[in-house]
């Protein structure tokens, strides 16, 4: 034990954490939904703070053009075509073995969200789409868990701490629909706008966690670091009209799961199976016809069209090089069959 307080010695120096605050972050349960800009660096902070249990999940594998902003990954992970959520765990199990670390390489959707907040106590925002935001928004609304939002894009960030019972939620300041348009593939984005908005995460997660309530900001953070610009939206009343936090109708826990689904700036379509994938069968299957390279967690496959095909064990196929809902079908159709 005194081992692992030394570890934490300077951080305890800091009065509103101190010796107590430092036992009820060792005992808190946090869940970090996606991995990539914000998750990596909001990952980093919490184990090394030492949040005593963080669960990760996140669909996608390391690539080349992450490795400028997600900071727990390199290039050998770009080599070996990593699952985010692999990576993250092997780098963060060596910053702090005494920290318990679970990295779920998947979708966050309406099958796994309620299991995925069990014994949680807190999660925060790493996600790239809004769809996924306003699903985490519902459910830990629904549950009475705080929500830590976060984005990043160009120069450009926001963030907020949602407390079910005591502040509005994220349908109050967006609406459904509002926040599509300008993504880090389409516009860009620098990775100190990343490092802010975690820093903006985590500290109120460390505030909440720690208990000092009287520090939470209760805001809504805009920023633009590029131009010398912030603006703090402060918390009023929630919308009386709200379907969340208000009219408890959680929407985003009512919608059909879609099975095909365009991933945002990316040129990729994402289409889930009703079915797991064998990878060892399926590189069978397609090495005839396509370039396939292996890993032990999914299959890349280069298509003679041009496109590629991405298949992973859980069902999930990625159809990159397009947008075009009809051209990925059509291609899924004439290599997957079903």
């Amino acid at each position: 034990m005194d081992n692992q307080f030394n570890r934490y010695s300077r951080q305890m120096l800091f009065t509103p954490i101190g010796n107590e605050g430092q036992e009820k972050l060792l005992n808190s349960r946090v869940l970090v939904v996606g991995v990539g800009a914000l998750g990596t660096v909001i990952a980093n902070h919490l184990v090394r703070s030492g949040i005593g249990y963080v669960r990760l999940i996140d669909r996608d594998y390391v690539e080349a053009s992450n490795l400028q902003r997600q900071m727990l990954f390199d290039e050998q992970d770009v080599h070996d075509s990593t699952p985010k959520a692999v990576a993250a765990e092997k780098k963060l199990r060596l910053i702090n073995s005494d920290v318990t670390i679970e990295g779920i390489v998947g979708d966050v959707n309406l099958d796994n969200i309620h299991n995925l907040l069990d014994g949680i106590d807190l999660v925060l925002d790493g996600t790239d789409n809004f769809k996924t935001r306003f699903l985490l928004n519902d459910a830990c609304f629904k549950r009475g868990i705080p929500f830590a939002y976060g984005g990043a894009v160009s120069a450009r960030g926001m963030s907020a701490l949602f407390i079910p019972g005591q502040t509005p939620c994220l349908r109050c300041f967006i609406q459904q629909g509002d926040g599509q348009g300008q993504t880090c593939d389409t516009i860009g984005v620098i990775s100190p706008v990343v490092d802010l908005v975690s820093s903006y995460q985590v500290v109120e997660a460390l505030k909440y966690l720690v208990e000092d309530f009287q520090a939470l900001r209760s805001t809504l953070r805009t920023f633009d670091i590029w131009n010398n610009h912030q603006f703090d939206m402060k918390f009023s009343a929630p919308k009386k009209d709200c379907p969340t936090c208000q009219l408890k109708k959680y929407p985003a826990l009512s919608e059909m799961e879609d099975e095909v689904t365009t991933l945002c700036g990316r040129e990729t379509v994402q289409i889930k199976r009703h079915q797991k994938n064998d990878l060892k069968e399926w590189a069978e299957r397609l090495h005839p016809i396509a370039e396939v390279k292996t890993t032990p967690f999914l299959l890349r496959v280069q298509l003679q069209e041009g496109e590629r095909l991405v298949i992973f064990p859980d069902g999930r196929i990625l159809i990159q090089g397009t947008d075009d809902i009809t051209r990925a079908r059509s291609l899924y159709s004439k290599y997957i069959g079903d």
